[in-house]
């Protein structure tokens, strides 16, 4: 036998000649670097992308709550880890998604493109801004006398009440006629062709902002509300928000799966540890991520018919019903009711707003 001594390239300590691996660091003695090596290392290191991904993923797709279960009762070697199946699918699928998104964001610029003119810069535009600016001084002091005969009409049927009897109810409307409300739609027609005239004219932002009615001791956040909304209006393109938008979609999932996890903790107050409901809602969001991959997978090959999206939404909850069931051991109607109440908990009112949050801060920075 070789007493022999072999030294370790990467923690540098000896040991036998005959050994594969290094007993120090567990590193393979002869590893040459091909590209075959490199990609696996790579999608090992980060993924773990070997034979505990596909023992994972059919009980994954057709075992609803298995490998939750599994995990929480100790076998943790045998199944992908459940934060990084999350991880390796979620970026399948926004990979994938990320196709959608640029044809989408294309749509969106070329729809507005088509529903609102670009104006250039031309001595008619300029001629124009005067005489807007006339007419928006004229509806202004008609505005105004339309308010001191409006005031007058009010006095008048106040000071003959006991003759008409009319009571406040009735006075109301004689007084707000549909006359005096024409002049807000002709003054707001006015308003934005003085914005057009004003950009034509490349007026600076600040004198822009007061026409669009914004104070002069207006605070940051509507003065950067301000500024998004004329830099919309200049460029007529929607595209970069939706983008924006798409982009924030990642970031907000590892909010959205704790609070999907504390959903769970709430009504199973009873039953383990936050970090058990947060093993079940990684398993589950790697579901959901991978249906909607496939069905993304597929509609580029073929268009699904609408039936089916909505079929595949209802196998979701399908799922999530099952999976409950396993993973927590409850009853029939009780794992019902509690499938439904994390549903409504989670798509009427955590989406709804997490996707109200999402496009202010799209409008906001994009």
């Amino acid at each position: 036998m070789s007493n022999q001594l072999e030294t370790c390239k990467n923690c540098e300590k000896q040991f036998k000649e005959s050994f594969k691996f290094c007993p120090h660091c567990g590193q393979q003695v002869k590893d040459e670097l091909t590209v075959k090596v490199l990609f696996y290392n790579t999608i090992s290191n980060y993924f773990s992308f070997d034979a505990r991904f596909f023992k994972s993923f059919l009980p994954l797709l057709f075992k609803p709550g298995f490998l939750a279960s599994r995990f929480i009762e100790g076998k943790r070697l045998l199944y992908l880890h459940p934060a990084q199946m999350y991880l390796f699918i979620a970026v399948v699928f926004f990979f994938l998604f990320s196709f959608v998104q640029r044809s989408q964001v294309q749509s969106l610029d070329n729809t507005i493109a088509k529903t609102l003119n670009q104006h250039k810069v031309t001595d008619t535009i300029r001629n124009d801004f005067v005489k807007h600016s006339i007419n928006a001084i004229q509806f202004s002091k008609q505005k105004t006398e339309d308010s001191i005969t409006r005031l007058e009409i009010r006095e008048t049927l106040e000071k003959n009440k006991f003759i008409h009897g009319f009571s406040d109810e009735k006075t109301d409307p004689l007084v707000e006629v549909e006359d005096f409300r024409k002049n807000d739609i002709v003054s707001f027609d006015v308003a934005t062709k003085t914005i057009d005239s004003l950009i034509a004219i490349d007026a600076p932002d600040e004198v822009i902002f007061t026409t669009m009615g914004m104070d002069a001791d207006a605070g940051a956040f509507e003065r950067r509300f301000a500024k998004q909304a004329l830099r919309f209006y200049k460029s007529r393109k929607g595209g970069s928000i939706l983008q924006t938008f798409y982009d924030t979609i990642p970031i907000a999932m590892f909010f959205l799966l704790p609070i999907f996890a504390l959903i769970l903790k709430i009504l199973y107050r009873k039953q383990g540890l936050y970090a058990h409901h947060l093993v079940f809602s990684f398993y589950f969001f790697s579901f959901l991520f991978t249906v909607f991959s496939i069905i993304l997978a597929v509609n580029f090959i073929v268009d699904i018919p609408d039936w089916i999206d909505w079929l595949v939404a209802l196998s979701t909850f399908v799922y999530l019903y099952l999976a409950l069931r396993r993973f927590y051991q409850q009853g029939i109607f009780k794992t019902f009711f509690k499938t439904s109440m994390t549903t409504f908990l989670f798509l009427l009112l955590v989406a709804p707003l997490t996707t109200f949050i999402l496009g202010v801060f799209a409008f906001m920075f994009y």
